[in-house]
């Protein structure tokens, strides 16, 4: 190869980085995060039984569904490892509600993120829909992310016109 080439490559936010990272299933405690079922859930009851004939001890993990709110439950091997999703939360600022029902977000670095819906959440709905609409209130939306999928979680206010 010689000097004068030159290598074009496709940058990508994540770099290729993993949805998900490994964590020993013994280590991971309540209100940490579980990938049950490829799902990334929050974990709300953690219990651990004896080692039995066989040697391993069991955890036992019930979690919430952090996109759905289903209740999700598996039983791995203490000693072994356990998916666990990256958790992202951004804020973002609210330019427009479309008729469809998406949401027009503007990033820190000024550009516009259009892709999401209104939350299914009734009263986070009602509470982004009453508050922007018809009050004009300038509004901050907290976005979660984790695995490839995102959603509304929160909503503050700031100021007021």
């Amino acid at each position: 190869m010689s000097d004068s080439e030159e290598h074009h490559f496709e940058s990508k936010a994540d770099a290729g980085a993993s949805k998900t990272y490994p964590q020993q299933a013994g280590t991971i405690r309540k209100n940490g995060y579980i990938v049950i079922k490829n799902r990334p859930c929050k974990v709300v009851e953690v219990s651990t039984s004896k080692t039995g004939k066989h040697g391993h001890a069991k955890c036992h993990f019930v979690g919430i569904d952090i996109f759905n709110g289903k209740k999700l439950e598996d039983i791995v091997p203490s000693s072994h490892n356990c998916d666990v999703p990256h958790v992202d939360r951004t804020d973002y600022q609210l330019i427009d509600i479309s008729e469809d029902g998406f949401v027009s977000l503007l990033t820190e670095s000024g550009n516009t993120k259009d892709d999401l819906k209104l939350p299914a959440d009734e009263t986070l709905n009602a509470q982004i829909k009453n508050g922007f609409g018809e009050e004009g209130k300038d509004m901050i939306l907290t976005v979660m992310s984790a695995m490839g999928e995102e959603q509304i979680c929160a909503v503050k206010e700031i100021g007021g016109k």
